[in-house]
């Protein structure tokens, strides 16, 4: 049981670290990346589907990303999707390639995107406090079904502890990299 509960509760946060730094991908730094547009939903054959599933995405400069479809019909598909996404860029097509060049973020821009980034690490730490008080009240069931004993569940508690320590400290190094990242010119 004691095992159980510390480790489901490293698999859970485990995956919300994980879903953060993805997240933390689509946000727009000073570099063209693919992360910015792999995404993003295509109507691929009625039916919504992530870009990246739909066309071979690349960045041949630091400054272009270019989106090849898998089928020429899809142009004008991931064109409006990109139009539609919050990215901000408009994308250039020759009816088989789109091209998206990245302009270069202005001051303003950077500091509101470092914002964006700490609002999420914030969301991702309450997902992480959430999984902190779910696994204590496993503890505290098993404690009182005598399944854990007053010794065990004080250990699991200070365990349950320690490992949102080490995430939260796993989140705060996702931030600054992502943060110096977007303040890099």
């Amino acid at each position: 049981m004691y095992d159980d509960i510390l480790l489901e509760a490293d698999e859970k946060m485990e995956k919300a670290l994980e879903h953060l730094v993805h997240s933390f991908r689509g946000i727009r730094t000073g570099r063209a990346s693919p992360g910015l547009v792999e995404d993003i939903r295509v109507d691929y054959y009625g039916s919504p589907t992530p870009l990246k599933h739909a066309a071979s995405i690349s960045v041949p400069e630091p400054r272009m990303i270019v989106i090849k479809p898998f089928d020429a019909s899809l142009v004008t598909e991931v064109v409006k999707a990109i139009q539609k996404s919050e990215l901000g860029i408009t994308p250039q097509s020759d009816g088989k390639i789109i091209r998206l060049g990245i302009p270069p973020l202005s001051e303003d821009r950077r500091k509101q995107l470092v914002s964006l980034v700490k609002e999420k690490a914030e969301e991702g730490r309450v997902a992480m406090r959430n999984i902190r008080r779910e696994a204590n009240r496993q503890n505290d069931s098993a404690q009182k079904d005598n399944d854990l004993t007053e010794d065990e569940s004080k250990r699991l508690k200070g365990e349950i502890d320690e490992l949102i320590k080490r995430f939260e400290k796993k989140i705060d190094e996702s931030v600054g990299k992502k943060s110096t990242e977007i303040l890099e010119i």
